[in-house]
């Protein structure tokens, strides 16, 4: 096996860790050296050839697994955190992430059995899914299939990733910045040094995980919490908007994202990220003009692709960033819910 691994100079280094059957193709892990050994940043798919890769990856750095010192974290999804434990188990490595992503994988783990299809049936319902959609999951239930939630067996981290802190790498000055949206607990990794390449035009470098991606919007949806009352309290699209802005004063030479390839002009690919929500927000008021739920809503709105040639699981997705964007125009007070409504129904104001 031959990784696909490229030297960012430095002592940094990014390995392809293959996705099995999702068009994103790979994960880029990338490896930071440190006075005290090798650190990982996220650390890919639980899946055989993604950690056959993994290992040769780290070999083609000049390490072996059992020399990595830690595993910092971005966010809890599988691509990243998947293989955690694994590289923990072989290496003794502590994994680091930020709270409230810990707290989603607690609650993944200790999810009662069907309380997480449960759940999503239950949302899918009051987001005004029709029967079709709903019957899948209803038999799933009644069957006994789909208790184990996704993400179950995902690694609980050792230690938390405080925002601002500056992460205890020997020899290396890394700041985290918390930036939610994506997740909850989403963070960013700036490697406060200078470019090894003397770039100018900012400072530093970013670990950007999935916030900020060259050519990629990141699916933003609602934070999910089976206990909770809906979070009806939390804005996860305000929150990236914010955690754009945030980033973009930091300003850094060049973005290390998890997906695709390294980019500069962090600040203008953050403006056009801010230019996208913003006319998708203004698009969904105009079709808000008519009452919708949010099913209704995500059908109307513009995708990659069809609605009809959208797959089941993704259509499900669809929904929840439908919903993101109404709550944030709720927030705004471009929009409002149909007193009385059942399923609920949003117009604009």
């Amino acid at each position: 096996m031959t990784p696909q691994v490229t030297d960012h100079k430095g002592g940094v280094w990014s390995i392809a860790v293959p996705i099995p059957d999702n068009p994103l193709g790979h994960t880029l892990v990338h490896l930071l050296e440190t006075g005290r050994g090798p650190v990982l940043v996220d650390t890919g798919w639980d899946d055989p050839d993604s950690w056959d890769t993994l290992v040769a990856g780290v070999g083609a750095c000049g390490f072996a697994v059992n020399d990595l010192h830690g595993v910092l974290i971005t966010h809890h999804h599988p691509d990243h955190h998947g293989l955690s434990g694994r590289v923990r188990e072989v290496s003794g490595a502590w994994i680091a992430m930020h709270a409230a992503d810990t707290a989603v994988v607690r609650r993944t783990r200790e999810a009662a059995p069907g309380q997480w299809l449960d759940h999503l049936t239950a949302r899918l319902a009051a987001a005004g899914a029709p029967d079709a959609h709903l019957a899948p999951l209803r038999e799933a239930r009644a069957g006994g299939r789909g208790g184990r939630p996704p993400g179950r067996g995902a690694a609980l981290p050792d230690r938390d990733i405080a925002p601002g802190e500056l992460l205890d790498l020997p020899g290396r000055r890394v700041r985290a910045v918390w930036t939610p949206g994506h997740t909850p607990g989403h963070v960013c990794l700036h490697l406060e040094e200078e470019h090894p390449s003397g770039r100018a035009g900012g400072f530093g470098r970013l670990f950007s995980g999935d916030h900020l991606l060259p050519g990629i919007t990141p699916h933003i949806g609602l934070y999910e919490d089976p206990e909770g009352d809906g979070g009806e309290a939390l804005d996860p699209l305000g929150d990236y908007l914010a955690s754009l802005e945030r980033v973009g004063r930091l300003a850094p030479a060049e973005v290390l994202p998890a997906h695709q390839h390294a980019f500069t002009d962090a600040g203008g690919r953050v403006r056009e990220l801010l230019a996208h929500h913003e006319a998708r927000l203004s698009q969904l008021r105009e079709l808000l003009r008519e009452p919708r739920t949010p099913w209704q809503l995500s059908t109307a709105m513009e995708w990659n692709r069809p609605w009809e040639q959208i797959p089941y699981a993704s259509r499900t997705i669809a929904v929840t960033e439908a919903e993101a964007h109404l709550r944030r125009l709720v927030k705004l007070g471009r929009a409002e819910r149909v007193a009385g409504s059942d399923p609920v129904r949003y117009q604009a104001v």
